[in-house]
């Protein structure tokens, strides 16, 4: 089954807006044993209709993302309607939703709204109850006066609105239309604490020996997917293989972030998380409640940059940082252990660290970091780490460390 995707918005061509759909999409459109095998971004405007034709021409399935909304460049509905040569007629249902919607939120719906009602003659309206703009489904038999055999799905741009549309009503079409026998199965096992070449060494070679076995890795700043794909059997055998290799530094093989698992598992456990802070700012406490339900299991974040409030909100003595500094492992197992008490938390994460570009010394370089962990019942440790580089790169990778010898901890494994 050939996918193509296009992409509308003068936004994603000038840069002002990253294309997060489309890499969405794809990952989407991967773990149903498939590929996107085009993607082509357009202005807004007439030139939506030539991508959409191009596509179509040359595809079996065309997911089409933005230009549905209520203003005279979103011409992705009329461009589709045109192409296909189907009248437009007003939907009594998207209209009152439309008002509805509006009515809700005590905001007057203006008469340009009624455009999103327009409904090409035949196509299939996707409910969007998260905005205002509806989808659309047009089956294949639409495209066959064009001599074309393509399903077209008109989807809103915004990520808020499109994901769960593509998540609930587009997916389950294309599972009706893949081919009988069509099982491929695609595992995505995230690695963190382990480099891409430490991977290559342990597994490559023997998951590349894996008859019908098909491996692929997306490298991010801090872990590592190993992306296993083909029949059930080879994919399983693959699995196998990383468990044995690299089991301990399996975060999860559902795609979940580190700080997903560590929330999920607290809570499972009925335990606490506090944080104390110094050069990420607040970033390790910004993952956590990132994740929803963290509100169950983490009370306290502490920014503590300055020497004076480590001392006055953790406890961290003057003496301890005259004589060892505030970027030292004394200083992290302090800040540990005071948050700790603090907040009557089971466990707590402690960074400090230099992020640069400037601060550092011979002993102690620009991307040095320690990190503590403190918890109830058990001997705090601290471990140093060293991330040169940018700001964000910096508290990136310590709050990844961080959060990754929580999880050992939680899970007993070694920490590194």
């Amino acid at each position: 089954m050939r996918i193509e995707l296009v992409n509308t918005g003068d936004e994603l061509l000038l840069g002002d807006t990253i294309n997060t759909n489309a890499a969405w999409i794809g990952q989407r459109i991967a773990a149903l044993g498939l590929m996107v095998a085009r993607q082509t971004i357009v202005s807004d405007g007439p030139v939506i209709k030539d991508a959409i034709a191009e596509a179509a021409a040359r595809s079996d399935v065309v997911l089409v993302s933005g230009g549905l909304g209520p203003t005279n460049d979103d011409l992705t509905r009329e461009s589709a309607a045109e192409i296909l040569g189907l009248p437009l007629v007003q939907d009594p249902g998207i209209t009152a939703h439309l008002e509805a919607f509006f009515a809700k939120r005590n905001r007057v719906m203006v008469a340009s709204n009624l455009r999103q009602a327009m409904v090409p003659a035949g196509a299939l309206v996707l409910d969007n109850p998260w905005g205002t703009a509806p989808g659309l489904y047009f089956p294949a038999e639409l495209s066959h006066a064009c001599g074309w055999n393509a399903h077209i799905f008109l989807l809103p741009g915004p990520p808020r609105e499109l994901k769960p549309m593509m998540e609930n009503l587009v997916e389950p079409r294309l599972r009706e239309l893949l081919p009988d026998g069509a099982s491929r199965r695609v595992l995505y096992l995230k690695i963190t604490g382990v480099g891409e070449s430490d991977i290559v060494e342990k597994v490559e070679k023997k998951l590349e020996a894996v008859p019908g076995l098909t491996l692929g890795y997306c490298i991010r700043q801090g872990d590592v997917d190993v992306r296993l794909s083909g029949q059930s059997e080879p994919v399983e055998t693959g699995a196998a293989i990383v468990r044995e290799h690299l089991g301990p530094c399996i975060v999860s093989e559902d795609r979940r972030m580190i700080e997903e698992v560590l929330v999920q598992t607290l809570a499972d456990r009925g335990q606490w998380l506090s944080t104390a802070e110094s050069c990420t700012g607040g970033f390790m406490a910004s993952r956590i409640t990132d994740v929803s339900g963290a509100s169950r299991v983490f009370g306290h974040g502490i920014v503590t940059y300055a020497n004076e409030a480590k001392q006055r909100h953790l406890g961290v003595s003057a003496q301890l940082l005259e004589q060892h500094g505030a970027v030292s492992e004394p200083v992290a197992a302090a800040m540990a252990e005071g948050v700790l008490a603090v907040s009557g938390a089971d466990h707590a994460l402690a960074i400090t660290g230099i992020a640069g570009p400037t601060g550092g010394s011979e002993d102690k370089p620009v991307g040095t970091v320690f990190i503590g962990l403190a918890s109830k019942g058990s001997a705090t440790v601290v471990r140093r780490f060293f991330y040169p580089g940018s700001r964000d790169r910096f508290k990136l990778l310590s709050s990844q460390a961080a959060l990754e010898m929580l999880r050992r901890r939680l899970f007993e494994l070694p920490l590194a």
